[in-house]
């Protein structure tokens, strides 16, 4: 890895902490919710196309699928289902708003070792609110130079973010557990990127491909990125 790098960029959901498993916790939940309709996966596969509808408009985070589950029912139940059911899924979708901050593995050690030689960002998809929230939660906020809560994470909204930071693309370098967000946008960039994959991950950022590039590297561990950085100074 290249030693010039000076700034350091973080995903949050599942690179920081855990996310995704409540957010599907919550879909099986809808989709038992929904099962006198159709058969819970056909339930689930209704709601991804509603999500992938309606992402331009909501973006990502818990209120944009809240209204997607909303708009769920009305269609799979030919606008028959009671409010009852409707309350329900709001109420799933306030339980995820409410969930405890789980740090992942290594994640606390890492930020410290780190703050000292690099300046340190959260760079994340989501809702700012609950984003904002789960960071003062987390306890990892004083580790940050900066938070960028993104609308989207394509080539375009890295390149805001390195001008908000005065930073060039060989001076940065991104880690999150999603090709697809993470890293992919960043390399395009010229920038250095690093996977720490996530046992699950949604439909939606999910990447079956094998990918190699000379400034992207697979991780096991977040913590892995030290023993990276380390060697590069040598």
């Amino acid at each position: 890895m290249n030693s010039g790098i000076t700034t350091i960029a973080f995903d949050a959901d599942d690179t920081l902490w855990v996310n995704e498993p409540y957010f599907q916790a919550a879909e099986q939940q809808f989709c038992i919710l929904l099962e006198d309709y159709l058969p819970q996966h056909a339930v689930s596969q209704e709601l991804f196309k509603t999500e992938m509808q309606n992402l331009h408009l909501y973006g990502y985070g818990v209120k944009g699928f809240i209204l997607c589950m909303i708009e769920t029912i009305g269609r799979v139940s030919g606008e028959t289902a009671s409010l009852q059911l409707v309350n329900k899924a709001i109420a799933l979708g306030r339980e995820l708003l409410q969930k405890p901050i789980e740090l992942l593995p290594g994640v606390k050690s890492t930020l410290e070792c780190l703050r000292e030689k690099y300046r340190l960002v959260v760079a994340t998809k989501g809702d700012l609110l609950d984003q904002e929230r789960k960071l003062k939660k987390s306890g990892l906020e004083p580790f940050f130079h900066h938070i960028e809560i993104m609308s989207d994470k394509k080539r375009g909204d890295y390149e805001k973010l390195l001008n908000h930071l005065d930073c060039q693309p060989e001076n940065f370098l991104m880690v999150g557990n999603s090709i697809k967000s993470d890293i992919m946008p960043v390399l395009e960039l010229g920038g250095f990127a690093a996977h720490v994959p996530y046992h699950v991950t949604w439909t939606h950022e999910q990447y079956d491909n094998t990918l190699q590039h000379p400034q992207f590297m697979e991780l096991n561990t977040i913590d892995a990125v030290l023993e990276h950085l380390e060697d590069s100074r040598k």
